[in-house]
């Protein structure tokens, strides 16, 4: 078929399987681990109201694919950010561009799933257990549409400064209730999952049990952990730049580690070729996302291959 299969937003969102991104996306992390992608450094030109990203990537077995994302402050919610951008797929082989798709969307999902690799790889309980999602914006949302489809039995609550938003991002999850502050919602999680648009921390070390296991998709402002929790924690992470690149290619709370201190590629865990929580249920293990191209050419992978079994899109010649 000639052209290129053009996605609208309810159309990349609808061919966004969440199993089958879940899927695409622990692969992708296990590439990265193991040397099989081309991906450089994310690069950004700043704006007065936040950045332009490029990230292009090739994965072996995936693709090739460039993703262009904005994300701007929302000027209506001081410390809410919006995420736009388009997400092109490539054949590898000849160039020709296969797809064009909604970055919004696609970004969400994608970040969702490697978050959820690292739960269902880190976490000291089967399940996951007790789930706390801190935020009510499109990634919180995001992760709760996936944990619902991929793990409904966990038990999970939603934190977040807007107790309405809090109540409206907990029914997207059955059975999830809104709880009044980020610290009740953590102290008796045994994961985690930070979801903000945070310039400061908002999760503490303190609040945390024995076990718990943290992932931080957020933050791209600043740090979502305190100093504590990355000083105890045992870190993982998608990509090596994430503690080695300043942001925004690398993580705000892993800039400046002591010399020597580990941390872990999550697809190195998900290969089996690291032990992860290593059996000890009172470690506190953290994983830190920065967002990687790999993971955005597992997600419009799937977009493109569900969108043509399923019929959806339109063909356009460029």
């Amino acid at each position: 078929m000639s052209g290129v299969l053009v996605l609208d937003s309810r159309q990349t969102a609808a061919a966004l399987e969440p199993a089958a991104v879940l899927d695409a996306v622990g692969r992708a992390l296990v590439a990265v681990a193991r040397g099989e992608v081309s991906v450089p450094p994310r690069i950004a030109a700043l704006t007065p109201a936040g950045l332009l990203g490029a990230m292009p990537g090739y994965v072996t077995g995936l693709g090739l694919a460039a993703k262009l994302v904005t994300v701007t402050a929302d000027p209506e919610r001081p410390g809410r950010s919006f995420h736009r951008g388009l997400v092109v797929l490539f054949d590898e082989h000849d160039g020709r561009a296969l797809a064009l798709v909604d970055a919004e969307a696609l970004t969400g999902v994608r970040t969702a799933a490697s978050a959820t690799q690292s739960a269902l790889a880190l976490a000291a309980r089967p399940g996951l257990g007790r789930v706390a999602v801190v935020g009510t914006g499109a990634q919180a949302r995001a992760q709760l549409a996936l944990l619902a489809a991929v793990r409904p039995q966990a038990e999970v609550v939603v934190a977040g400064r807007d107790p309405v938003r809090a109540a409206e991002a907990a029914a997207l999850f059955p059975g999830a209730r809104a709880v009044a502050g980020v610290e009740d919602a953590v102290r008796t999680a045994d994961v985690v999952f930070c979801c903000t648009g945070a310039t400061a921390p908002v999760v503490r070390r303190e609040w945390l049990s024995p076990g718990v296991h943290v992932s931080s998709v957020g933050g791209s402002h600043g740090p979502e952990l305190d100093p504590a929790t990355v000083r105890d924690a045992a870190l993982f992470t998608e990509w090596t730049g994430a503690a080695a690149s300043p942001p925004p290619a690398g993580a705000h709370e892993l800039q400046d580690l002591p010399p020597g201190r580990p941390v872990t590629l999550l697809g190195s865990v998900l290969a089996g070729e690291h032990p992860g929580r290593d059996g000890d249920t009172g470690a506190l293990t953290v994983f830190k996302s920065t967002g990687h191209a790999a993971l955005d050419v597992a997600a419009v992978r799937v977009a493109y291959d569900v969108a043509r079994a399923r019929g959806l899109g339109a063909r356009v010649d460029l």
